[in-house]
Parts: C-alpha cells; sequence; structure tokens
C-alpha cells in the first residue's frame, strides 16, 4: 500500500479548529486502506511564540519531505505588533518561496444549496464550478526596481515594476491547460496586451504552448478588465482561467464571493513538476483567514480547509474517486441543511464546527 505524507500546519485563530475536522476525514479514509502518514507543526503566530520565528527549520524540512502540506490560518491581533520580518505571514510567504510553488488554484464552486446566499441571482451562479489559476512568484509583486523616493523638488515618486519571462509564463500555462484537461477542456487567458508589453508576452507564449502541445484544449483571450465584468455578468461561461500575479490576486477574490462565502473555498499552491518521480511541491490552504473574532468558539466553517484536502487528494495523491467521494459528502451535507452561522438561512439553526465534520464523515460512509 502506498504512502502519502501529509504535513499538517494548523496555525492560528480558528486553524486548529478546522484542522481537527480534516485529521477526521484523514482518520476515516486510513480506516479504509488509504496509506496516509501525518505530522503536525507549527506556523504564524504560534510559531514565533514557541521558536521567535514564523517557521522553524524543522517544520520547513518536514515540509520539503511532505507529498503535500495543509496549512491552516495564520496571523491575529495578539501579533500585530512583532517585527516585520518574523510576523505570522512570514511563515506562509517562506513556504510559498522555499518549495518553489508558482501556480495558486483558486476554485469558485457553488452548490446548489447555497445559491441563495451569493448577491448574485441564483441562475447565474447556481452550479458554477471554475477554476482561476493565478501565477505566484512573478509580476508586479516581486518586480525590480520597487521603490517609494523622494524627489529633489520634495515629491514623492512610488515605483513597482511588471516583469514576466518566457519559462514563468510556459510553466503557468502548462499547469492550466493540464488542469483543463481534467475538466471540460476550455481555458481562459486573462491579461491586458492592449496596454502592456507583459501582456503582449502573456498571449504570444500561451497561444504558442496552446497551439504546440494542446490543441485539443480550447483556448480564449480575454482582457483582464473584461474579464471582471464577465464573471459578474456570466462566470458559468468559464471554467480555467489562467492569469498573472496582480490580475489572479483581483479576479479571483470576485470569484470567491460569486459563491455567497469565504468560508467555503479551498485553494492549491504547487511547484514544478520533479522529473524523476512526476510529484509537484504542493501546500493546500482555506481561502478564509485566521478569524480570531470566534476562534476557540466552535462556530468556524471547516469545509474550505475539508475541501483543501480534497484537492490535495486530487492533485497530489492521484486519488480521484476519493476526492469525488469527498466533495460528494460536502454537497449532501450542505443539501440536508447542515451549516454553520455564516451560511446558515435567516432564522434557521446554525450548528458548530464539529457537528460539519462529523455529518461529512457519516455522509462518506453512507456513499461508501
Amino acid at each position: 500500500m502506498a504512502t502519502h505524507k501529509l504535513l499538517l500546519l494548523p496555525g492560528d485563530g480558528i486553524g486548529p479548529e478546522v484542522m481537527r475536522e480534516v485529521e477526521k476525514i484523514v482518520g476515516w479514509f486510513r480506516k479504509r486502506g488509504v496509506g496516509f502518514e501525518t505530522e503536525t507543526d507549527l506556523v504564524g503566530g504560534s510559531a514565533y511564540d514557541a521558536h521567535g520565528k514564523a517557521i522553524s527549520e524543522a517544520a520547513m524540512g518536514r515540509a520539503q519531505a511532505a507529498d503535500a502540506v495543509l496549512f491552516g490560518a495564520v496571523g491575529g491581533p495578539k501579533w500585530d505588533s512583532v517585527p516585520y520580518d518574523v510576523r505570522p505571514e512570514a511563515g506562509l510567504l517562506r513556504l510559498r518561496k522555499d518549495l518553489g510553488l508558482f501556480a495558486n488554484l483558486r476554485p469558485a464552486i457553488c452548490y446548489p444549496a447555497l445559491a441563495d446566499a451569493s448577491s448574485l441571482k441564483r441562475e447565474v451562479v447556481e452550479g458554477l464550478d471554475i477554476v482561476i489559476v493565478r501565477e505566484l512568484t512573478g509580476g508586479v509583486y516581486f518586480g525590480e526596481p520597487k521603490e517609494l523616493v523622494t524627489l529633489e523638488n520634495g515629491q514623492q515618486r512610488a515605483v513597482d515594476t511588471q516583469v514576466y519571462t518566457t519559462g514563468e509564463i510556459e510553466r503557468i500555462a502548462r499547469v492550466a491547460f493540464d488542469l483543463a484537461r481534467k475538466r471540460r477542456n476550455k481555458v481562459s487567458s486573462s491579461e491586458k496586451m492592449n496596454v502592456m508589453k507583459t501582456g503582449v508576452l502573456w498571449r504570444q507564449v500561451v497561444s504558442r504552448i496552446g497551439k504546440a502541445e494542446y490543441a485539443d484544449v480550447e483556448l480564449e483571450h480575454v482582457l483582464a478588465d473584461n474579464c471582471a465584468m464577465q464573471l459578474v455578468r456570466n462566470p458559468k461561461q468559464f471554467d480555467v482561467i489562467v492569469t498573472d500575479n496582480l490580475f489572479g490576486d483581483i479576479l479571483s477574490d470576485i470569484a470567491a464571493m460569486l459563491t455567497g462565502s469565504l468560508g467555503m473555498l479551498p485553494s492549491a499552491s504547487l511547484g514544478a513538476e520533479d522529473p524523476k518521480t512526476g510529484k509537484r511541491k504542493a501546500l493546500y490552504e482555506p481561502v478564509h483567514g485566521s478569524a480570531p473574532d470566534i476562534a476557540g468558539k466552535g462556530l468556524a466553517n471547516p469545509i474550505a480547509m475539508v475541501g483543501s484536502f480534497g484537492m490535495a487528494l486530487r492533485y497530489s495523491f492521484g486519488l480521484i474517486d476519493e476526492a469525488d467521494r469527498l466533495e460528494k459528502a460536502i454537497a449532501n451535507v450542505l443539501a440536508s441543511g447542515v451549516r454553520t452561522k455564516d451560511i446558515a438561512a435567516p432564522g434557521t439553526n446554525a450548528v458548530g464546527t464539529q457537528d460539519v465534520g462529523d455529518a461529512i464523515v457519516k455522509e462518506l460512509e453512507a456513499l461508501s
């Protein structure tokens, strides 16, 4: 039996609470013959309290050795005054950097049972299932020069530089095309080639890769501002959207709100494929934050965390049937009316974090 090495980094705030529900599900699969080997370590504020830094060298070593990292959430008011380079968020940034995680996958799924929670009409979002593939390590957030200077006349000037190379665009394009082949075979590439030279290069490279290597996948190009508009007007026209770091940051947040709640959304960050093993370094995390205002109260919605584990089953472990079963279990639990406070309908009784986890395990049992 193959053994899958999974590192759990619960973090701060509601992170440990939602991670406990994932551990129940890992245990359920393990009892049914799926070989999981799990380790747990500190990250974020809890790591700072223990080690004086947002992630220890030992934890980084475990992350490097794992087949996948499952990450909860970091931060909170308790650590607002710690030095910038050891702030809780620095742990996540180091994981992304040292593991070489360049591709961020953000699904936006609107379960029929939750369509009324969206700010858009039910018919626009019901059954929505798209993925935004965001380039994570290049672009304007990392380009040089990046500076804020005072000029001779006393005015200040700020500079951010948008930089992309052919290789950076090629590798993110291939992730998107490969993903589309497993879905509905359509890629929408989003940039601003009408006003940005990086957009010109982006469109050229994605077009070349599509034509040469993925002729079976439909490719369309959508200017980023139009893509934002179309996500609100008719989001179900999309399947996989691939875009740069800045536009991906914006478009994925738009897509997130189509679904009604950030508490529902998982994500994955993937590295380059190992030429020998075919495996990728990978980190999976919910889109929501640490929510310190409800931490420890058993109110947090664990579905984004559970869904992140579902993505790990699919993309890191190749356990497609198990991933499908888990996603079906989540949908059935929601359809049955089991909801935490953030997604409960007005006038209905909300359940706690543990109740949702228990319901998902019970539904997995029923489906098997």
